[in-house]
C-alpha cells in the first residue's frame, strides 16, 4: 500500500475526532488546523476550496460552516465497535469535567490509552494520567524543544516506533502518539527498574531529587480512580 493511500486512510480516520476536538472547545483553530491537515496531506482539492472558503470575521472560526466543508471534503469510517470498561468510562467522566474536553473527543484517547494498556501491561489510567500532565488532553499540542502530541513524544529519538509509511505528523494523531508514548514509557520503566524511576526519565527528569514529575502523575492516577469509585459505587 502506497505512502499516500496510507496518509489518506489516517485523515479518513481522524475526521470525526477532529470535529469532536473542535465542538468541545478545547482548540479554537482546530478547524482550520484540521482542514489544513486534511489538503495538505491527502491533496484533496475538495478540502482545499473548502478551506479557502471560510470566513473569520472578527477574529471568530465559523465552526458550523467549517464542519459541513470538512464533512463534505472527507468521509470518516465507521467508529470503532471498541467500548471502555466501566473504570475508564468513569474516569473520562471525571476528565471531561477537569479538562473542560468534551466527552466525545475524549473518547478516541481512553479508548487509545485502554489497548494500549493492554497490549504492553500497563495501567491504562497510568497512561491517561501521563497524557493529562504532559498536554492536558491536546492532541496537537507541541514543546518549545519538539515533543508533541499527547504524551509529548520526540520525534527524532523514536521514529522505530512510528507505523511503516507514516511521517512525524502521526504523531497528532491520537491513536498514533498514544502506541508509541506507552513503548516509550514501557520501556523507560523496565530500564530503570521501576515506576516512579521510570516517570521521571520518561519526562527527562531523572535528577531530580523530589520526584515531582512522578507525583504529579500518580496524584492525578489517584484522582481519577477515586472519582471512578465513586461513580461506579465502589
Amino acid at each position: 500500500m502506497s505512502q499516500a493511500i496510507l496518509l489518506r486512510k489516517w485523515i479518513s480516520r481522524k475526521t470525526e475526532f477532529i470535529l469532536n476536538f473542535m465542538q468541545g472547545g478545547l482548540m479554537a483553530s482546530g478547524l482550520i488546523l484540521g482542514l489544513a491537515l486534511a489538503a495538505l496531506l491527502a491533496k484533496n482539492p475538495t478540502a482545499l476550496d473548502a478551506l479557502k472558503s471560510l470566513q473569520l470575521p472578527s477574529g471568530q472560526t465559523q465552526a458550523g460552516q467549517g464542519n459541513a466543508a470538512l464533512k463534505l471534503a472527507l468521509s470518516a469510517e465507521p467508529a470503532s465497535d471498541a467500548t471502555l470498561t466501566p473504570e475508564m468510562r468513569a474516569a473520562l467522566a471525571f476528565a471531561s469535567r477537569r479538562y473542560r474536553v468534551s466527552a466525545q473527543a475524549l473518547d478516541p484517547v481512553f479508548l487509545a490509552a485502554q489497548t494500549a494498556g493492554r497490549q504492553m501491561n500497563l495501567d491504562p489510567l497510568l497512561i491517561v494520567a501521563v497524557i493529562a500532565i504532559e498536554s492536558r488532553f491536546n492532541p496537537f499540542a507541541e514543546s518549545v524543544v519538539g515533543a508533541q502530541g499527547l504524551m509529548q513524544v520526540m520525534p527524532r529519538w523514536h521514529q522505530d516506533k512510528l507505523p511503516e509509511g507514516y511521517g512525524n505528523l502521526s504523531l497528532f494523531d491520537p491513536e498514533v502518539n498514544v502506541e508509541v508514548g506507552a513503548q516509550v514509557l514501557r520501556e523507560s520503566i523496565r530500564r530503570m527498574g521501576g515506576l516512579i524511576p521510570g516517570l521521571q526519565q520518561f519526562a527527562g527528569y531523572r535528577d531530580d531529587p523530589d520526584q515531582n514529575y512522578a507525583n504529579k502523575v500518580l496524584a492525578e492516577k489517584e484522582q481519577m480512580e477515586r472519582a471512578a469509585r465513586q461513580r461506579l459505587g465502589a
